[in-house]
């Protein structure tokens, strides 16, 4: 796969199958991974894949009360303009973000793959997340999907009671990337548009360029 198309079509793919991913595949999407920039090589990295049934519906269970402490906190604002009649373009969007992570909170146990990251002495997360995007790039080639997702942090220590992290040794959990084949297609993610999201030199300069449309398509 062309690298602009994995780095052009890699977004939050919610809703997948509960087809199993292949060894080999897991194998490839974890060796990219490690690949990774690591701050001063040092690696302080740890990755768990999850796929045993029992454990994912115990996981299921906390994401789903995680999920709605979520939208009771931290989006409670967005919530309640999603929720009104509004059809202001963020309450349209936001009303989508909703029904997606809907799906996963109503189907996590079914994901076949979970991939958990944590971290250690990493407190800018310099160092963990280029490694979780090079797994979701990695499985963007190999046509699986990924979400990132940090909201079991609220239930940190039960999660890692039911993964059997050692909660004295600094391991801090990063994400968690549900991962399956995806129900539906890949596509260019819709995004403000480069010109007016970027500056140049000092805060507020034009960057110089406009850009009114993705530099690659699929008819690229």
């Amino acid at each position: 796969m062309d690298i602009r198309e994995a780095l052009y079509t890699t977004r939050a793919m919610r809703r997948v199958k509960p087809d199993p991913i292949p060894e080999d595949v897991q194998m490839r999407i974890l060796d990219a991974a490690i690949r990774a920039p690591s701050g001063g090589n040092n690696q302080n990295w740890r990755f768990m894949l999850v796929d045993d049934p029992a454990k994912r519906e115990q996981l299921g269970e906390l994401y789903k009360v995680c999920i709605d402490l979520l939208w009771a906190t931290i989006y409670k604002d967005k919530m309640d303009d999603a929720e009104s009649d509004s059809t202001d373009p963020e309450a349209v969007q936001m009303r989508k973000i909703i029904k997606s992570v809907g799906w996963a909170q109503d189907n996590f146990a079914s994901y076949p793959l979970l991939l958990f990251a944590f971290d250690r002495n990493d407190s800018s997360g310099g160092s963990i997340f280029p490694a979780i995007w090079s797994a979701m790039l990695a499985a963007r080639a190999e046509d699986v999907g990924s979400s990132l997702t940090s909201v079991l942090a609220f239930k940190n220590s039960e999660t890692f009671e039911i993964l059997g992290v050692p909660e004295d040794k600094g391991w801090k959990m990063a994400a968690c990337i549900p991962m399956g084949y995806p129900t539906g297609t890949w596509g260019v993610a819709e995004r403000d548009p480069v010109h007016e999201v970027a500056y140049r030199n000092t805060w507020g300069d034009d960057v110089g360029f406009v850009i009114d449309e993705p530099l690659w398509s699929p008819e690229s």
